[in-house]
């Protein structure tokens, strides 16, 4: 394992326990199995809480894996909240994202679907209802225009020179915050998992984000699941350019593989049915990653 492609590799989505919500594994063994695959590290991704004080305790713990830790601006946190991103700063937070469970579009289609159709998260915001808990979307923008609090979010993560991540956004939503990003100086942005079956963007969207320095996440649970087509996820990567892509598993769900495992299988997919050399691939889940986290 240690001389294949995913050497060296960071995996900037994964959904590790603790949590809310079950998990496949804890962020210890995680941790382990990324140090035995020859990866070099992962993000830990909660929809609801700060994980920065976690991947403390995984790089302390687990030597030769690298743990980075993630904000998302939902309900959980107080939303668009810049003392949480101030916070998070301080104590070396690297990766800020943008709401994702809690947006208006998310909490409207969950009750939209069957429940069978649900995303996994869906759980907690039904949970929630059934309790009687008044449910408020995050908002970010008000007739096209950004909410104040946006801008001061952006300066915080500019402050701290950390990554911004788009979460769960309409794509117009998406272009008018990159766009505001570059200009408050965010130098990182990542577009979250830009071809997901529901909540990604269409190529077009994805080329209007270019000029702003973002990269595009493509994530192989997406195409796991059977949601969304190889082909379809190859046809956005070459239009963009896998100079300007990165590829993430958003695994951890029980019932999937692991992350090691997941990248892996994407990975070889990508270069033995899609054409692309391992140099091509190794940019996506090496080089661009380590560009993004400064190293």
């Amino acid at each position: 394992m240690k001389n294949s492609i995913i050497t060296g590799a960071y995996d900037l989505h994964v959904h590790s326990a603790p949590d809310l919500l079950p998990r496949k594994f804890d962020d210890i063994e995680l941790a382990q199995r990324i140090v035995d695959s020859g990866m070099a590290g992962f993000a830990i991704k909660s929809h609801y809480f700060c994980t920065v004080d976690r991947a403390k305790l995984v790089n302390e713990h687990v030597p030769g894996c690298h743990a980075l830790g993630m904000l998302w601006l939902n309900n959980s946190v107080g939303g668009i909240n810049p003392y949480a991103v101030e916070m998070a700063g301080r104590a070396g937070n690297k990766i800020v994202g943008f709401p994702t469970v809690d947006t208006e579009n998310g909490i409207v289609k969950t009750f939209k679907l069957p429940p069978e159709k649900r995303p996994f998260w869906a759980r907690v915001i039904v949970d929630m209802k059934n309790d009687g808990i008044e449910l408020k979307p995050v908002k970010i923008s008000e007739n096209g225009r950004l909410l104040p609090e946006v801008y001061d979010v952006l300066d915080a993560i500019a402050k701290y020179n950390m990554i911004l991540a788009t979460g769960h956004l309409t794509p117009e939503e998406c272009i008018l915050l990159t766009k505001a990003a570059h200009e408050r100086h965010v130098e990182r942005i990542i577009c979250t998992h830009v071809s997901a079956a529901g909540a990604g963007y269409a190529v077009e969207y994805q080329q209007e984000m270019l000029p702003y320095g973002a990269y595009m996440e493509h994530t192989t649970q997406s195409w796991s699941s059977g949601k969304v087509s190889l082909e379809k996820m190859v046809s956005q990567i070459r239009t963009v350019g896998i100079d300007r892509c990165i590829f993430s598993t958003d695994l951890g769900q029980p019932k999937n593989q692991y992350p090691d495992e997941g990248l892996l299988d994407f990975c070889t997919a990508l270069v033995e049915q899609a054409g692309f050399s391992e140099t091509e691939v190794r940019k996506a889940i090496v080089d661009n990653p380590k560009a993004l986290i400064g190293e």
